[in-house]
């Protein structure tokens, strides 16, 4: 698509594929390693994949993109006609995707503006969609990221895993967290602050989280217009009744993405994963 300013994001931002071609949003993918096959994200292996090679205990790693792999990204998105490019991507704490990026950027035949969100999942997505619908409505690229910046610093992540293990063995928590949730066969809360992963509560059953999961995104939904998202791992029945739920009880809800995360993401929750994006609109 050509226009003046373009988006470019990653594949962990899991964006519906036909949204990403109404704003002509790039996605490059990051890669998936098991056994001693690396495979990209979104095209290659599905989460499904995954989450059954995880309940195997078969080795599963991630891998970010390679600057080669966005300096032809760049190319072919200026080649396209954009004059400036606005680069999207998951938080650096949990990749070396965003400095992967930066490394391409200096290289590229127009200006390229790179952006750490601190977000993952639709979190990232919605920052995405935010730049791109600035970009459509002409802005430059200062604007576009201006968007993005904003709709990141209103939008929440809160996210139920089975088990810590796989985000212990991923190094997304430390061993030590993982031990402590662990020895009190709790079940954690956890949520996004300041681009990392952090508990925010544990609670003692599956059905008790995942309840006062839907409490904290209605609390932190409120009263206004909000747009959310319901991400889950090989549990649909979950996502489905959250968002159910969700329906009944956000008054301001505007979109409601439901969706399976991509394989990258579901390497490091495991299967059960269920998560909610809250982001609020400008």
């Amino acid at each position: 698509m050509s226009r003046h300013v373009a988006i470019v994001t990653d594949s962990t931002a899991y964006l519906p594929h036909r949204t990403m071609e109404r704003h002509g949003i790039t996605a490059v993918p990051l890669t998936v390693v098991l056994g001693d096959r690396a495979l990209e994200e979104g095209t290659e292996i599905s989460a499904r994949s995954v989450a059954e090679a995880l309940r195997k205990r078969r080795s599963v790693t991630t891998s970010r993109p390679s600057p080669e792999l966005f300096a032809e990204t760049y190319r072919k998105v200026a080649e396209s006609g954009a004059t400036g490019i606005v680069s999207l991507h998951l938080s650096a704490e949990f990749s070396g995707t965003y400095d992967a990026a930066v490394l391409a950027a200096r290289e590229a035949p127009v200006p390229v503006r790179v952006v750490d969100t601190g977000m993952v999942a639709m979190a990232l997505g919605f920052c995405a969609l935010a730049a791109a619908e600035a970009a459509d409505a002409g802005g430059t690229v200062d604007e576009a990221v201006t968007a993005a910046e904003k709709r990141a610093a209103g939008t929440s992540a809160y996210f139920y895993v089975d088990t810590l293990d796989y985000l212990r063995r991923g190094g997304r928590i430390g061993a030590a967290q993982a031990l402590f949730g662990s020895a009190l066969a709790v079940k954690p809360l956890l949520q996004l602050d300041g681009g990392r992963i952090e508990f925010m509560e544990k609670v003692r059953t599956a059905s008790k989280a995942i309840a006062r999961l839907q409490e904290i995104v209605a609390e932190q939904a409120g009263g206004g217009q909000v747009d959310i998202a319901v991400h889950h791992l090989a549990a649909p029945e979950r996502a489905e009744a959250l968002a159910d739920w969700l329906r009944e009880h956000v008054p301001g809800l505007g979109e409601l993405h439901v969706s399976e995360v991509g394989a990258v993401i579901g390497a490091h929750t495991g299967p059960g994963l269920l998560g909610a994006v809250v982001s609020p609109r400008a």
